[in-house]
């Protein structure tokens, strides 16, 4: 049996903060706003995984509003979420991701992000699909001032 999940996550870009984005840390002079670290494509990762077994949204596993999640790395969460969704005899099949920021340009870390997010999923980097976009300037992530993440996930019934 298979389970289709779609995610979607966008995050404010802020001074002091570090940019993370599917685990990696990014060089730029501007980070992710949020309550976590605001890793938008691991979030919008774990929203498809949710989505695809109506397990509900990030929020509801992880709130904003509990202190136990203030400034924890989204690699810990998506770990929590890939047992939750093991713990309902489901496995990764396959994930597509996109990446849509005006800069900086994703596309060289893009190899890093794909090795970390097998490594948290204990899947096969062949699996993982991510890609870069832009907005061609327009909105507030073509005005740098936002990133944005989308994914589909496609989970199996364990055997």
């Amino acid at each position: 049996m298979y389970r289709i999940g779609i995610g979607y996550d966008i995050h404010a870009l802020g001074v002091n903060r570090d940019l993370i984005i599917g685990g990696v840390k990014i060089p730029h002079t501007l980070g992710l706003i949020g309550h976590s670290d605001a890793d938008v494509l691991i979030h919008a990762i774990i929203d498809a995984m949710f989505g695809a077994l109506a397990l509900g949204d990030i929020g509801t596993h992880f709130p904003d509003t509990d202190d136990a999640y203030k400034g924890i790395s989204s690699v810990i969460l998506l770990d929590r979420a890939n047992n939750l969704i093991h713990d309902e005899g489901y496995t990764i099949n396959n994930l597509d991701c996109n990446i849509i920021a005006q800069e900086p340009k994703m596309k060289p870390h893009i190899p890093a992000i794909r090795k970390t997010l097998a490594k948290v999923l204990k899947i096969d980097v062949n699996l993982i699909s991510v890609k870069a976009k832009t907005k061609e300037k327009m909105d507030s992530v073509g005005e740098k001032r936002a990133i944005e993440a989308n994914a589909v996930v496609m989970l199996r019934k364990e055997i």
